[in-house]
């Protein structure tokens, strides 16, 4: 049984800022590790590990 079928391939992360200005996290609004610059969505590190452990695959 193969265990990658519920990994996403090609998707990249935000890239990481330096310092601030930190871009807002889409759902909470606190700051996140991503620059200000970056367009897309952007989580913090709690609302990331949140959807996370949702959208896990329950084998």
């Amino acid at each position: 049984m193969s265990e990658d079928y519920c990994l996403i391939t090609g998707a990249e992360p935000p890239p990481r800022a330096d310092g601030p200005p930190y871009a807002e996290c889409v759902l909470c609004r606190e700051p996140t590790e991503h620059p200000e610059s970056y367009r897309g969505i952007t989580l913090c590190p709690v609302c990331e590990w949140q959807e996370a452990q949702r959208t896990a695959c329950s084998g």
